[in-house]
């Protein structure tokens, strides 16, 4: 199944350019960069970890960009797969 913003919190973000456009820690607002590794409740951003259910990212994908609440990712990657996407989600 190929990756479309309809589909993209099903996927593997590792590799993706993103953008952190809110967070509760104020410090991490604007990182942007490539996710270079993931776990059930951080993206490593180069180099700098960032809670995923606290923060509003948005990922570059071809020629558009997915804006995704943290709480909808914030899951093992292999776990994600299987999930159900929310009703309320909707990308750019």
């Amino acid at each position: 199944m190929p990756r479309t913003p309809v589909n993209l919190p099903k996927h593997e973000l590792i590799g993706l350019s993103v953008e952190v456009e809110e967070h509760s820690d104020e410090s991490l607002e604007g990182i942007e960069g490539t996710v270079v590794d993931e776990t059930k409740n951080m993206l490593v951003i180069d180099g700098k970890k960032v809670q995923k259910d606290e923060g509003v990212f948005v990922f570059k994908l071809n020629d558009s960009k997915v804006r995704i609440n943290g709480k909808i990712i914030a899951k093992r990657p292999e776990d994600r797969v299987k999930m159900r996407l929310p009703d309320k989600y909707e990308p750019l």
